[in-house]
């Protein structure tokens, strides 16, 4: 068990630097000897650095990043317990092991009760040090790798990219801590580009979940004919082209959570599909005529009024209770412009990184408070990646800025502002942001898409569903 332990710390473990020891003693042969040992037993994959007395030890202790200490108390000018004394006061996560002669274990007890982890009686095999050093080396990996896990989690899911402090976006992180440990589904509303898959993995990593699956699923871009075996998956021979058998997205995200992003975009009959699966929490493959139990979490976001469409019979009506357990929205960029600042910021520094990124002028950070952001926070992020590489200075100008943001009319944001008021439907206000692109674009397609921070495909597809072509 040892060996095998050891050959870990030769091939290193996941960790930006090496398990360092320091070896303090003012008997240069033990040391010597000491050094040996460790080398012997561990390689290159320990640092071990030397000190022969106690003002050393604490110069090596400043310049170093040190994890363990094997710590002699017998020593002239300062002894082992200045020493400890000293560690414990200013590098309190530093482990130190007490080395002592025979008839000193008195010494070594309060040593132990001043803080001291552990202590040896000289003299010792080499198989009894490196087992109290493979014990403090466990210890030291499980931190790095927990602290490294929790770093990574915390940024990809977090809160970190839902960017603001508004009262409105505080709000939704609120709502999110809240529903987040519990089970229920959540339906996300909000306009395209307002962040609605940001407010999902968020939902998804406060939950006893987040160390399962999260399965996305996009709704506009399931094919009507290979929706049902995208969603629940097929057996061999199901189908033309059926070679062999798929399980679907839905069984995929077992034990973990789904998502279904657009849900509005859902075909009606897959969406009664959709329905018995979240009741029954099975799956039945196409072409199958076997059951599959499955435990899911189930999220789903729209643009849409749902209620509206419910009320029109183009979305079910139990599907959209089932869904709307609990009902996160997400404002509207021109409803939280505090947050603009603190956004620019974030996407600048993302791009250039902190030491690169360009400043923003008072007037076009004006502009750009005045706007009314038809296409949120997507749209922000594409205006300033493209003004931040057309810049002629090191800031941000007015002149830098799309001509339909840099000469916005406070008479179009009061507009936009009573639209807003009137309580507009998801698709009217989709229509109003459409037609507002394509007019600043001068019916530039591909710019309006640009503009709006959608896809070409989904701007044509917008088009004909509101016959704007």
């Amino acid at each position: 068990m040892l060996a095998l332990f050891c050959e870990s710390i030769i091939h290193g473990c996941m960790t930006d630097r090496r398990f360092t020891i320091l070896l303090v003693d003012d008997e240069e042969s033990f040391l010597s000897s000491l050094r040996r040992i460790l080398r012997r037993t561990y390689g290159e994959g320990i640092d071990i650095l030397l000190a022969s007395d106690g003002m050393e030890a604490l110069k090596v202790l400043h310049d170093n990043a040190i994890d363990l200490i094997l710590l002699d108390l017998r020593m002239p000018m300062m002894d082992g317990f200045e020493v400890l004394r000293e560690v414990q006061k200013t590098y309190s996560l530093v482990s130190v092991v007490i080395l002592t002669g025979h008839g000193s274990v008195k010494d070594a007890v309060k040593a132990i009760r001043m803080g001291a982890a552990d202590f040896l009686e000289k003299p010792f095999n080499s198989a009894e040090i490196c087992a109290r050093i493979d014990q403090f080396y466990k210890l030291w990996v499980l931190k790095r790798e927990n602290a490294q896990l929790k770093e990574e989690i915390s940024f990809t899911f977090g809160f970190e990219k839902l960017i603001g402090n508004s009262q409105a976006m505080l709000a939704v992180k609120r709502l999110i801590i809240q529903a987040g440990p519990s089970n229920a589904n959540v339906l996300i509303q909000g306009e395209t580009g307002t962040g609605k898959e940001l407010v999902a993995r968020a939902l998804h990593y406060h939950s006893e979940r987040r160390h399962k699956v999260f399965v996305p699923v996009d709704c506009t871009s399931l094919s009507p004919t290979v929706v049902e075996s995208e969603l629940f998956g097929y057996v061999k021979g199901a189908f033309t082209g059926a070679a062999g058998s798929a399980p679907g997205l839905v069984r995929a995200a077992d034990g973990g959570t789904i998502f279904f992003d657009e849900i509005g975009e859902l075909p009606l009959a897959m969406q009664s599909k959709l329905l018995r699966v979240i009741q029954e929490r099975e799956v039945r493959p196409v072409g199958g005529a076997k059951t599959f139990g499955v435990d899911v979490r189930f999220l789903a976001a729209t643009n849409r009024d749902l209620e509206k469409e419910v009320a029109a019979g183009t979305f079910r009506e139990d599907l959209f209770y089932r869904l709307n357990v609990i009902m996160v929205a997400i404002p509207a960029l021109r409803d939280r412009i505090e947050d603009i600042p603190t956004l620019a910021r974030f996407f600048l520094d993302r791009e250039y990184g902190a030491s690169e990124t360009p400043g923003i002028s008072e007037g076009a950070l004006a502009c750009m408070e005045n706007y009314n952001w038809p296409g949120n926070v997507r749209e922000l992020e594409n205006v300033l990646r493209r003004a931040a590489a057309l810049r002629g200075g090191q800031s941000i100008e007015i002149a830098d800025l799309p001509p339909h943001i840099a000469n916005f009319t406070p008479e179009e944001s009061r507009s936009a502002g009573a639209a807003a008021d009137a309580r507009l439907s998801m698709g009217d206000y989709e229509q109003t942001a459409i037609r507002q692109a394509l007019s600043h674009s001068g019916g530039n397609r591909k710019k309006a898409a640009e503009m709006l921070g959608i896809g070409e495909a989904t701007l044509y597809r917008k088009i004909r569903k509101y016959n704007l072509g």
